[in-house]
């Protein structure tokens, strides 16, 4: 669960948000809406690496979709476990060979 804190803890509770941002976003709010997050740069820089990781994930995924309804709509469906391996095999050498 994310910290979360209201923008007076900036003036009381200075220490603890630092301890925590160096950890973890730290998230400020001023009367019950989101303002503000404070966060060390090592967690922004791993924050930023987390979400680029998170995106490219979503972007093979969304391949590996249109792959797959390209080759349903072209007949290329297999009967077993077995003749799928061997058809990612044979297009995962083909990759490598390239």
């Amino acid at each position: 669960m994310p910290a979360i804190f209201p923008s007076v803890a900036l003036k009381n509770r200075q220490r603890e948000i630092k301890a925590i941002a160096d950890r973890e976003p730290v998230y400020i709010t001023e009367n019950g809406s989101g303002k503000y997050v404070f966060l060390s740069e090592e967690v922004l820089e791993r924050v930023i690496s987390d979400a680029v990781e998170q995106a490219l994930y979503e972007n093979r995924v969304m391949q590996a979709l249109g792959e797959s309804r390209e080759d349903f709509r072209k007949g290329r469906c297999y009967s077993s476990r077995e003749e799928l391996m061997a058809a990612v095999e044979r297009k995962r050498s083909g990759h490598a060979a390239a």
